[in-house]
C-alpha cells in the first residue's frame, strides 16, 4: 500500500510538470524526496498504514522548514494539501 500511494503522488507530481510554474515545479521536487523517504523508512519499518507514512511526510517536512522561506514553506505546504487530497 505505501509503495503504491507514493507512486500515485510521484505520478500526480510528474503530470504538472507541463503546466507548473517555477514555484511549483521547485516545491515538487522538494517533495518527491520528502515522500521517497518517508516512503522507504516506512517500508524499512514495515509499516503499511497510509496515514502513518502521510504524518511521517509531514513530520519530515516541518522538521526540514528551516530550509526554505516562509514563502517557499507554503507554496511546498499547499502543493502538499493538493496532492494528498488529489492521490
Amino acid at each position: 500500500m505505501i509503495i503504491e500511494f507514493e507512486e500515485k503522488l510521484l505520478s500526480l507530481i510528474d503530470q504538472r510538470i507541463e503546466t507548473a510554474s517555477d514555484d511549483e515545479l521547485f516545491a515538487g521536487g522538494y517533495l518527491r524526496g520528502h515522500i521517497s523517504l518517508s516512503a522507504a523508512d516506512c517500508e524499512e519499518q514495515g509499516i503499511n498504514d497510509i496515514d502513518v507514512l502521510k504524518q511521517q511526510i509531514e513530520q519530515s517536512l516541518d522538521n526540514a522548514k528551516a530550509e526554505l522561506t516562509p514563502a517557499d514553506r507554503v507554496i511546498v505546504h499547499d502543493l502538499w494539501k493538493e496532492l494528498v487530497a488529489n492521490a
